[in-house]
């Protein structure tokens, strides 16, 4: 049986595949021609170069969020502005748990996505129906920051301490110089194997931080 014919978006959806199943790193041109059972040189009628494929393949994602909002409606006007853009960021990190690879790529990409324009600008106007005027949703923007997309951007990311109960060594050295971060990082263990997208960035502490930051803005509004 024939294959497809060669498209952008065909070429774009198997570099998903190929990013799921192996990560960023396994995202090749050269792998890219094998998935599709073409030759590396026919991919360049589509995309310029590997840099077009991985902002192409963040708008593959972007639009996957932006059909997971559209599934779910609901009044945005006065106080249903806050359940409204909840249910949409929410939505948003649905599709980045399918896709665990894509936050560091959306952070990595210096081209705006189209795609994910539309997501932003869908809770611009979520914000405004809510009563925000233009310059607080400008700051809400920023407080938001990357779990407006779905995902939260670690401060650092330190490593799993031993699952065995011993004394951590790292720690033990660390703790006269930063006894406070060291007491805490000590009594509170990261290595949560349901764990998301990130090193404490799990279902609950996303939750947590976003409906801080939609309750601060809740009472600016």
């Amino acid at each position: 049986m024939s294959r497809p014919a060669l498209s952008r978006d065909r070429v774009l959806r198997a570099a998903v595949e190929l990013a799921d199943s192996g990560g960023i790193s396994a995202v090749t041109m050269r792998r890219l021609a094998e998935e599709l059972g073409a030759e590396a040189m026919s991919l360049y009628h589509h995309v310029a170069n590997k840099e077009q494929v991985l902002d192409g393949i963040v708008d593959v994602i972007g639009a996957e969020i932006n059909e997971a909002a559209a599934r779910v409606t609901l009044p945005s006007h006065g106080d249903g502005w806050r359940k409204a853009a909840r249910v949409r960021i929410l939505a948003a990190r649905e599709v980045l748990l399918r896709h665990p690879w894509a936050p560091a790529l959306i952070e990595s990409r210096t081209n705006a996505s189209p795609e994910i324009l539309l997501h932003m600008d869908a809770l611009v106007g979520i914000m405004r129906d809510g009563g925000f005027s233009h310059d607080q949703t400008h700051h809400a923007l920023h407080a938001l920051g990357s779990r407006a997309v779905g995902f939260t951007q670690e401060l650092f990311t330190p490593g799993n301490g031993p699952a065995t109960g011993e004394p951590d060594p790292v720690m033990a050295a660390m703790a006269k110089r930063l006894p406070n971060l060291v007491g805490m990082l000590s009594e509170i263990a990261h290595d949560d194997p349901d764990s998301t997208l990130g090193w404490c960035d799990d279902q609950a502490e996303f939750e947590f931080g976003l409906d801080i930051v939609l309750d601060g803005l809740d009472r600016l509004r």
